[in-house]
This record gives structure tokens, C-alpha cells and sequence, in this order.
């Protein structure tokens, strides 16, 4: 078997002036003159609470769906990309996404976008979709006519088509990344019976060497994929935490994890009186939240670093006795408990460091894992009361398409030469939005230090704090809850987390970047983003 796009090697990269990058890891070549067609974004209307379709009919099926803006080049040679989707359509075996790329200005040299890997996001169930490869991890679909590349020129239009996994059919719109303009929401999904022909003269091939001309359309020829070849389908895994508990919500198993400090007197296995009605109300979360056709809940007491192993595994046994005892007479009978202790097994914040009290704080826990209802009943839009903050799942409608994510801006900050302005969040399914940009104001190319002592949160686990904005936090303004950067997880060979990483930054150049957190309630109209080195930005609205 062999490793999915993001960790294979790169195959496919430009060719001098007239030849630009298609690196296996990023999203290739291509572009439209203008393919806006003076369409205007549909407007949605916000369902009520009891009106909410967590997968309403797309209300636009209008292709092309455009992005135009600054992307990353390995060489520095950052250029303004228009980058179109110009189809998506599910057939019998596959989804085939067509799109078309070009050049508006400057671009010279062997050049490689720097984007994330083209992917395909259903945000209802937090799915993600990799492109089909074959053995040797090249993509399917359009092919490069050298080993180095496509040709490409400034004006000039190159076609693509790529093939991914396909999407099941309860998914009617998804949202894209890969083009390295930021989240593309609201592309909607054609159900075909054959895929569009293959390009009748694919002209490709014949401007390897002259390049295109400006204005030129160019095709390349079509590969379908081979019988067996390689699929990627990963999940979008969440972590909220609070004061008392955290909840983390990988794929279809969600584990909560009460912080023995707030819940245990030291050297003790009694719950405080404040400790069992938080373990009440995790167990009210277990109820909406537990896939009915699997009702094993197993508990596991673990310690931090300090002290003898046989010390730490029986204390940690009997905390996580006595939590399940208390779930068990909440929840009654019909559910099956294992129970564990594994002291300091299995430490998930690093010690000894220069945040060792948070870190061991963070190891001290109690946790109960289950496997989640994966159907849109276990969610909801509005916050229950009665259950446990950092476990509720809420679902909205995926966001319909807007072609410009940055129009609006609701706070800046700046950290030496660099400017971040901060745009309106977006509600996209179980998920949100957060697209801010970033400016070098200097005379000089900077590399931004985003991963500086404020950008993660003193003990919290690195897996959540991946990527040049995984550092990141959105702060609920009227609770303790923190939404930490989804990761992106494709059977364990690629973990990552779902948000933009930041290269080297050309003089008054802009670059729009993404970072994706799991979605708060409907009543939550604003939030604190938690920005690394620029601090804490208040009050960050969603979009009407």
C-alpha cells in the first residue's frame, strides 16, 4: 500500500518560463480569463432552529465557481492565481472534479504552488476526500506531457480534470482546498451517468516546448483509474476544551477526558461534590451523542509522570472505577463499562518542559471513549443545557459559495512587518471558517514566526496544534470552551492539521489563509481568535 498524497513524493513540477509546478503534493496547473459571467452569490436564508437541513438541495448549480488572489511559490516568485472549478460530478465509481488554472502575472523559473493537497471536504460529517493515485502515487486524470510538468504562460488557460473517491450519496455539496485561495464552499455535486468526454485534441503536449501563447486554452490527455488503485478517505478530528473537561471526536469514536485536578482532591479517588454533576452531565452526553448499536463506554484513569507506576496505575484504576460508577447510575442499564488504569502510560502533553504544570495538569484525567451516532440525529444547532459544553456537536447547512473571502475586514493586528487582518467567520456544517490574511509591509522577504510561545496553549496536545495557524484558538467569549484547529487524519499515514501553512512572504504581497475549528452553537454571534504572536483579536463576527 502506498502513502497517501500528502507524504508522497513530489511528481510532477513546471518547466523554465513557460512551465509551472504540478508537485503530487499540491493542486497543479490551470486558469480562465474571466469566468465570473456576472453571476451573482446566491443568498441563503438562515433556517430557524427547527428548520435547519444539515444538507439542503444546492441552491446554485452555476459553474464555473471562481477564486482569484496571491498564492505561494517555492521559488519566491509569489503569483496572482485565478484558479475555477468548472464541474463536479459523481458517477457509478467515482467523482471526477474538472477545474481550469491561469497565470495573471509574473511568472519565471521551476515554480511549485505551495497550497494544501486538492481536497474534497463534506462538512456535515467531517469527511475528507484525497485523490485517487496509483501505485507509485501519481494522480489520475489529466497527464503531464514530460516528466517535469505542464506548460504553462502568463493568460493562458490549462485544463484539468483529477478523479477522488466516490462521495456518497447523502453528500449533495462540499467544500474545496488545494488552490491556495482559501476554503471553497458550497460546490455542488452532479450525478451523472458517464463522465465528460475526454478532450478531443489535447494540445498539450505540442507546447512542451514553445509554451502557450496568451490566451490559449490547453488540454492535456485523460488517465482513468485503474481497477484497485489507491483511495484516500480521512476525517476531520475535533478537540474542544474547557476548565473541567476536553472532548476529542476522532472519526466515529469520541473520548472525553475529565481533569482529575477539578475533579479529584490530591492522592484521592472520591469525586468533589462540583465533580459528579460534571460527570452527570457528560453522561447526559453520552446519551445523545452514543451510536445506539453500540453501547460500550470504556473508562481509563491515567496520572501524571510523578511517582512509582505501581502507585500510578492504582489510583488511576480506582478514579476511573468511581467515574464509572457515577455514569452508570446516571445512564441505567443497557450500556457495557470497561474499566482501566494506566497511570502514566500514555502521557498526551509533553513534561518538563517550560509549561510542566499545565502539561501535568493535562496528563492527570480521567477518560470515557464511545463510539459516536454518525447519523445528523446526535447533533444540533442551539446548546442543551444539560449537556457537557465541550461535547455537543453542532450542525448547520454547508455554506453556500462565495467568491471573495476577504472583501470584509473586522480587526487587524501586526507583528513587526507583517499586518493579519481578520475576516468574518464562516458556519460551514459542524465546522467554522476562520480566513484571515497576511501582509508583509516591509521592504524585505519575511518568513512570519507563527509558532512563537502565545501560539499554542500552555499543555495542550501537539496534535492540535499543527501547521503555521494550528496554533490558533477560537475563544467563546461567555464560556470557558476553546475550539482548537481541526486535523485532518487519513488512516494514521497522514495527520495534519486543516489549516494554511505560511511560506516565505514577498514586500506588499497579501496571501489569504484558512484554519478550520469544530462549530459552536447557533446563539455564540461572536468570538475571540486566538492569533499566536499577534494576540488575542475580540469579537470576531460570523457572516450574515
Amino acid at each position: 500500500m502506498t502513502s497517501p498524497p500528502a507524504i508522497a513524493p513530489a511528481r510532477a513540477v513546471a518547466v523554465c518560463a513557460s512551465v509551472t509546478a504540478s508537485a503530487l503534493l499540491l493542486t497543479g496547473c490551470g486558469i480562465v480569463l474571466d469566468l465570473t459571467g456576472g453571476r451573482e452569490t446566491p443568498v441563503v436564508e438562515e433556517p430557524t432552529e427547527e428548520e435547519v437541513d444539515p444538507r439542503p438541495e444546492p441552491a446554485d448549480l452555476a459553474f464555473p465557481y471562481t477564486r482569484e488572489g496571491q498564492i505561494f511559490q517555492d521559488n519566491g516568485q509569489d503569483s496572482t492565481l485565478r484558479f475555477a472549478i468548472t464541474g463536479l460530478e459523481r458517477t457509478d465509481e467515482y467523482t471526477v472534479l474538472y477545474y481550469e488554472n491561469t497565470y495573471v502575472d509574473h511568472f519565471q523559473g521551476i515554480v511549485t504552488n505551495l497550497s494544501m493537497p486538492n481536497t474534497l471536504i463534506d462538512p456535515v460529517s467531517g469527511r475528507a476526500f484525497w485523490e485517487i493515485t496509483d501505485e507509485e502515487g501519481y494522480y489520475y486524470g489529466s497527464v503531464a506531457p514530460t516528466p517535469d510538468g505542464y506548460p504553462v504562460e502568463v493568460g493562458a488557460t490549462n485544463r484539468y480534470r483529477r478523479y477522488f473517491p466516490r462521495l456518497p450519496d447523502q453528500i449533495r455539496q462540499i467544500t474545496f482546498v488545494g488552490s491556495g485561495l482559501g476554503a471553497m464552499t458550497g460546490i455542488p455535486v452532479v450525478d451523472v451517468e458517464e463522465e465528460q468526454p475526454d478532450p478531443e485534441n489535447p494540445n498539450g503536449p505540442d507546447l512542451v516546448v514553445t509554451g502557450p501563447a496568451y490566451g490559449d486554452i490547453v488540454e492535456f490527455e485523460n488517465r482513468r483509474p485503474d481497477p484497485g488503485a489507491e483511495e484516500w478517505i480521512g476525517e476531520q478530528e475535533s478537540f474542544v476544551d474547557s476548565d473541567v473537561a476536553s472532548t476529542t471526536r476522532e472519526g466515529d469514536t469520541e473520548t472525553v477526558a475529565l481533569k482529575a485536578d477539578v475533579m479529584f482532591d490530591f492522592d484521592s479517588a472520591e469525586l468533589t461534590d462540583e465533580a459528579e454533576e460534571v460527570v452527570r452531565s457528560a453522561a447526559r452526553s453520552v446519551e445523545r451523542n452514543i451510536d445506539p448499536a453500540d453501547s460500550e463506554i470504556t473508562v481509563i484513569g491515567h496520572t501524571d509522570g510523578r511517582g512509582s507506576d505501581s502507585y500510578n496505575e492504582e489510583l488511576s484504576e480506582e478514579r476511573a472505577e468511581t467515574v464509572r460508577d457515577v455514569l452508570e447510575e446516571e445512564l441505567g442499564s443497557g450500556y457495557d463499562f470497561v474499566v482501566e488504569g494506566r497511570g502514566s502510560e500514555e502521557l498526551i502533553a509533553e513534561e518538563g518542559g517550560s509549561d510542566d504544570e499545565e502539561a501535568r495538569a493535562r496528563n492527570r484525567r480521567v477518560e470515557f471513549s464511545y463510539v459516536v451516532d454518525r447519523s445528523d440525529e446526535g447533533a444540533t444547532s442551539g446548546r442543551d443545557e444539560g449537556l457537557l459544553g465541550s461535547s455537543e456537536r453542532h450542525v448547520f447547512p454547508p455554506a453556500g459559495f462565495v467568491e471573495d473571502d476577504t472583501a470584509e475586514v473586522v480587526a487587524s493586528a501586526t507583528d513587526d512587518d507583517v499586518r493579519l487582518d481578520v475576516h468574518p467567520l464562516r458556519r460551514d456544517g459542524a465546522y467554522v471558517i476562520s480566513t484571515v490574511s497576511l501582509t508583509n509591509t516591509g521592504d524585505e522577504p519575511v518568513l512570519p514566526d507563527m509558532g512563537g510561545g502565545d501560539a499554542v496553549i500552555p499543555g495542550a496536545p501537539t496534535e492540535f496544534s499543527q501547521g503555521a495557524l494550528g496554533g490558533f484558538q477560537l475563544l467563546e467569549p461567555d464560556t470557558d470552551l476553546v475550539r482548537y484547529v481541526t486535523v485532518l487524519n487519513f488512516g494514521g499515514q497522514s495527520y495534519t492539521g486543516f489549516a494554511d501553512e505560511v511560506h516565505e512572504m514577498q514586500p506588499d504581497n497579501t496571501y489569504q489563509l484558512v484554519a478550520v475549528f469544530p462549530a459552536p452553537p447557533r446563539d455564540v454571534e461572536t468570538l475571540t481568535l486566538r492569533a499566536g504572536p499577534f494576540g488575542e483579536i475580540e469579537d470576531v463576527p460570523f457572516t450574515e
